[in-house]
């Protein structure tokens, strides 16, 4: 099947519901060279690492997956609460000390108090990880298909205005084909007109200047790197269908095209076309930010 390209960025989300207990995932991608999973669980719940991992790594290739998974009961309470008195009064003592040192007003409050870290936490009693790992697997599968849909949504997008581009750049490398074989043409011309200037025409006969002219020729002459600019737009027009992960291709694509219109810039220096490649270079940099995003 002909798939097109896949954007590195978006959004999904999912939840799963049963035998008392509620899952809700959330994921979202962001643009990275290689896959980088960062999907927080709770706590009582790292053993399920290995099976978030394995989903996203069975979806995506490339991108910085970012997510979290939240377990609660299904009353709409995230479990027990559980209150640590013991820190509680380290908490209060130490701060009282500090307190009378520093002649400040003792204004501790059971609020104060519980917004201390670590005095009180919220804990799931008994939580079946295989219970759990079942919903995951539902509440998970149906966030990362809502994130591969935007993914290939953002990805169409990405095609069409990569598409664009690309035919203007194929327009440019006609026009420095036309004007390619005026390069040497100009340059003899004004050889000759400077030899006349000079006053010296018999020198146009001469066949050190036949063979400067020659040289210059064979200097300027850019049709093999005309000839790969064509090819390169025509391999990074294939690969726009493909059906792999095509994002490094298409860079390192990029890296070529902008060689060879280096290329053609030193050796054709010639005022019209240093104004095309300019503005070839232009629009190939706004083609490789967008091959950023690339899967």
């Amino acid at each position: 099947t002909t798939m097109a390209l896949k954007s590195m960025t978006g959004f999904g989300e999912g939840a799963a519901a049963g035998e008392g207990i509620h899952v809700a995932v959330e994921v979202s991608s962001v643009n990275r060279k290689q896959l980088d999973i960062n999907v927080n669980l709770p706590r009582n719940l790292v053993t399920l690492d290995a099976q978030v991992q394995n989903m996203v790594r069975a979806e995506f290739t490339r991108g910085r997956v970012s997510g979290i998974v939240r377990v609660e009961n299904a009353d709409g309470s995230a479990g027990a609460v559980k209150i640590d008195a013991k820190l509680a009064g380290q908490y209060v003592e130490g701060i009282r000390k500090t307190a009378a040192k520093l002649k400040l007003a003792d204004d501790l409050g059971a609020e104060t108090i519980a917004r201390l870290p670590g005095v009180v936490t919220v804990e799931q009693e008994n939580l079946d990880a295989g219970h759990v790992s079942t919903l995951l697997e539902q509440a998970l599968g149906k966030a990362l298909r809502g994130l591969a849909k935007m993914r290939a949504a953002e990805g169409k997008a990405l095609e069409k205005d990569l598409r664009e581009r690309l035919a203007l750049l194929d327009g440019m490398v006609k026009t420095v084909a036309k004007l390619a074989p005026t390069v040497a043409v100009g340059y003899r011309e004004k050889l000759f007109q400077r030899l006349e200037e000079a006053g010296l025409q018999e020198l146009a006969a001469d066949e050190r200047i036949v063979k400067e002219i020659a040289l210059f020729a064979d200097r300027s002459d850019i049709s093999e790197e005309l000839t790969r600019l064509k090819s390169h737009l025509e391999q990074t027009r294939l690969l726009l269908r493909s059906p792999e992960p095509v994002g490094r291709t298409l860079d390192f694509l990029c890296q070529e095209l902008f060689r060879e219109i280096n290329t053609v810039g030193s050796k054709a220096n010639e005022v019209e076309i240093t104004r095309v490649v300019v503005a070839f270079k232009t629009e190939l940099e706004r083609i490789r930010e967008q091959v950023q995003n690339i899967e």
